[in-house]
């Protein structure tokens, strides 16, 4: 029998066990410290079974305190925490169906890898036997297959890891926790390891719920992502539709990169919107917000020419080359568009062409994107 059949097979079942279905719904929970802080302010969240989800924002908003409320490290000042149609209000951290892998790794540095993965299963009084064969499938499954004698110092960063996921594997949880795994690694092996978890996950099939603040890492690995501001859910939502359609502005921002242009917005027809701004003068767009407002619109989706573009679909604007930053494959050029607004592009090098892929300070062209890239976001 395989790990991935044994996971399954020791999973527990429930009215909310099937494929899809929730397994953890975490329900009006706040978390309010000594003092008043308010790290978590009624969240409301369901994560489905088999899910890679990610919670997702800046140093401080609450998504570590929300994580270790899960594992059972910290209690909700209010609301529910439901895992597995249970509530786990009265449940100790060492009872739930669940494991964390932290930070730091936390792995013990004087016991071997294999000693280090079985260490849970030895706590438990499993048999030696069983011991042995679910601590060397547990390395096959994160690729450490032979290494079970070695040291923790005598292997990489992103081999601890491993070690780290193996460890909080073997106990065959419904869900996984990471605090934060990958933060510790260098940019190149944090991408390598990134696949190696969604590769992971897909394999034995359990939910993921993982703590980051790296946009690039939660697009790239979840299915769906909570983005979190002072203690506060803004927005859960596909990668694709976080990216494309984020709900206010704050998402936008923090969400990759994107050029916001701040503008007045009234209301012109059923789901459009004038809006006026000094940047780009007055242009009809899609939209529902009024008043102040920032229109919005990705680097990528900005294309940059020498002749003004006649095209009634798309919004023009005059840009003069500022500061222009080369990455071999793209270039980030900024253009000032007036009234101290900068305007980010992403302009391809397609080309080996040298003299077409270089933009000089100074130099003035027409800026232009779809009407339907842009976005009208209030606060």
């Amino acid at each position: 029998m395989t790990v991935q059949d044994q996971l399954v097979q020791e999973r527990p079942t429930s009215t909310a066990s099937a494929p899809g279905q929730p397994i953890i719904e975490i329900r009006n929970v706040s978390k309010i410290y000594p003092g008043g802080v308010k790290a978590v302010d009624h969240a409301n969240i369901t994560v489905n079974r088999g899910e890679f989800f990610a919670l997702l924002g800046p140093s401080g908003c609450g998504k570590t305190t929300l994580l270790r409320m899960l594992a059972g490290f910290e209690t909700p000042t209010e609301g529910e925490v439901i895992i597995d149609g249970h509530n786990m209000a009265t449940v100790e951290p060492n009872k739930r169906p669940v494991n964390m892998v932290f930070q730091s790794y936390a792995v013990f540095p004087h016991m071997s890898v294999e000693k280090n993965v079985a260490y849970g299963l030895r706590m438990d009084g499993r048999p030696s036997r069983e011991i042995k064969e679910r601590t060397e499938e547990a390395l096959e499954l994160v690729k450490l297959g032979g290494y079970g004698k070695r040291m923790p110092h005598e292997m990489s960063g992103g081999q601890r890891q491993r070690v780290a996921l193996a460890r909080a594997l073997i106990k065959r949880p419904s869900v996984l926790l990471l605090d934060e795994p990958l933060s510790a690694l260098d940019a190149k092996l944090r991408e390598a390891m990134q696949l190696e978890l969604v590769r992971l996950q897909q394999t034995v099939g359990i939910t993921f719920v993982i703590v980051t603040h790296d946009q690039s890492e939660a697009l790239s690995m979840a299915n769906r992502i909570a983005v979190m501001n002072a203690g506060v859910v803004r927005q859960i939502a596909k990668p694709a539709e976080l990216y494309e359609f984020p709900k206010d502005r704050f998402v936008a921002d923090f969400i990759g990169r994107i050029n916001l242009i701040d503008a007045k917005a009234t209301r012109s027809d059923d789901h459009l919107v004038k809006v006026t701004s000094p940047a780009i003068g007055e242009v009809e767009l899609a939209g529902e917000a009024t008043g102040d407002v920032a229109l919005a619109v990705r680097p990528e989706k900005i294309f940059v020419a020498e002749e003004k573009p006649t095209d009634p679909d798309v919004v023009t604007v005059r840009g003069r080359v500022g500061e222009v930053a080369y990455y071999g494959s793209y270039s980030n050029v900024y253009f000032d568009i007036g009234n101290g607004t900068p305007i980010l592009a992403d302009i391809g090098n397609v080309s080996r062409d040298i003299d077409n892929n270089t933009f000089s300070r100074h130099e003035e062209y027409w800026l232009y994107w779809r009407k339907s890239d842009t976005l009208v976001l209030g606060d």
